[in-house]
């Protein structure tokens, strides 16, 4: 007679787009059907702690999503230092650096082929991707770059998650965000720039790709094995969204090396569970939890810091569930770290350094 089967000897039930289950374990040693090996995702892992720099046109008009409408002048930064931007990313302990190289904005931080709209013709006319791109050689923090896939400029009749139409389009209320779309147009023009960038500054530790579900699946598809193809070291990230990280929804973006967990902290249940059942196979899903250090991706001038007490809350929660954070500091109209938000970050430093951490 065989003994009872106890609970945990039940089979696994069947996970629906990747349900954090904290009973899902593949035998130690498995490879997975991810793209990395489970090493070389965990010395991604092992890096802990990353600057999410926002900055750009988004800086100079004060708003996380401008209509795309103001003019490439309006960037305008009288002290830009890139560098000191780096330096404390690497003073702070961080190890790697993400930069919005184009925002919704659709405004670029390098001179790009595709269009006049960058900092080329600017009131600043310095290559912020390439500085960003030598300071992080410089001071050994590990480079990512951001491409927004929602651009209020470079429009090729897209239908925008938050615009009235052009004055051109039929009269109507702002678009519902989710009725947006991208022609093909945009996506050629999409591709192109990331090509470029891969193709003027080199392999990046990450490519943060944002609102990726705009994007079809299949251009998905083939973006993510573009860049593998020429980077196949980079980490790519399509950005998942708000929320915990409990689940992965592949129609929004899938594929991805990264679940980003944004605005939330880790499941408080599971913790950040690696392990995900995608498309029937395990794959092994690091997390990224990503949120500002204040209220405010950008710089607006009125935005402060969060307390010592929560941002060491925020890094102690996010590592010890099992996920990096990737901590958003937003330049000033200067082109410059806000004083009081490197002053917080350089105390959250040493607060972890008195906890060994």
């Amino acid at each position: 007679m065989n003994p009872p089967r106890s609970d945990a000897d039940a089979p696994l039930p069947a996970l629906i787009n990747g349900l954090a289950d904290p009973r899902f374990a593949p035998p130690p040693g498995t490879r997975g059907a991810q793209r990395h090996t489970v090493a070389a995702l965990r010395r991604w892992e092992a890096m802990r702690f990353g600057m999410f720099i926002c900055y750009g046109l988004n800086t100079y008009v004060g708003a996380e999503m401008p209509t795309g409408h103001d003019p490439a002048t309006v960037y305008a930064p009288d002290r830009l230092d890139v560098d000191s931007w780096v330096c404390l990313a690497r003073d702070a302990g961080m190890k790697y650096a993400v930069l919005t190289a184009k925002h919704i904005s659709g405004h670029c931080l390098w001179p790009s082929a595709h269009t006049d709209y960058h900092v080329g013709h600017s009131g600043n006319r310095t290559d912020v991707v390439g500085a960003f791109i030598q300071a992080c050689a410089r001071r050994g923090v590990q480079p990512g770059l951001y491409y927004s896939s929602w651009d209020n400029h470079h429009r090729f009749g897209s239908l925008s998650a938050n615009i009235a139409p052009q004055p051109l389009e039929p009269a109507g209320p702002p678009a519902d965000r989710s009725s947006a779309y991208v022609t093909r147009a945009y996506l050629d023009f999409q591709w192109a720039q990331i090509t470029e960038l891969m193709d003027r500054y080199g392999p990046v530790a990450e490519w943060w790709i944002d609102i990726p579900h705009l994007l079809p699946r299949d251009y998905r598809n083939r973006l993510y094995a573009h860049i593998a193809a020429r980077q196949p070291r980079s980490m790519i990230v399509h950005n998942h969204g708000i929320g915990d990280g409990d689940k992965v929804s592949m129609d929004r973006v899938w594929p991805t090396d990264v679940l980003t967990i944004e605005r939330f902290l880790p499941n408080s249940l599971t913790g950040h569970r690696q392990w995900r059942l995608l498309d029937g196979q395990p794959h092994y899903l690091p997390g990224e939890v990503c949120d500002p250090i204040g209220q405010d991706w950008f710089y607006t001038g009125r935005d402060r810091p969060r307390s010592d007490a929560e941002l060491l809350g925020m890094y102690l929660t996010t590592t010890s569930r099992g996920a990096n954070l990737l901590l958003a500091i937003g330049p000033d109209r200067h082109g410059r770290m806000p004083a009081s938000h490197a002053r917080a970050l350089l105390r959250l430093r040493k607060n972890l350094d008195r906890l060994g951490c």
